[in-house]
């Protein structure tokens, strides 16, 4: 996938699961799996139930994601 292709959407993690996983719901109700970015793993402070968090996704693959980072 060409980075090109991708786009960027807000969504609420709520729930995390093993391995940097985490299943966050968008604002129309979608729910995806999404990791988090490799440099954004760096810097991994912890995100919990709540947060707001900004999502690449692939238009390919909706059931899948890449957390770019956490919003406030």
């Amino acid at each position: 996938m060409a980075r090109e292709d991708a786009f960027k959407v807000e969504g609420k993690i709520v729930e995390v699961l093993p391995n940097t996983l985490f299943r966050v719901e968008l604002s129309n109700g979608h729910r995806l799996l999404a990791h988090i970015a490799a440099r954004q793993r760096k810097e991994f402070g912890g995100m919990s139930l709540g947060d707001r968090v900004k999502v690449m996704m692939s238009p390919y693959d909706l059931s899948e994601g890449c957390i770019l980072i956490e919003t406030k």
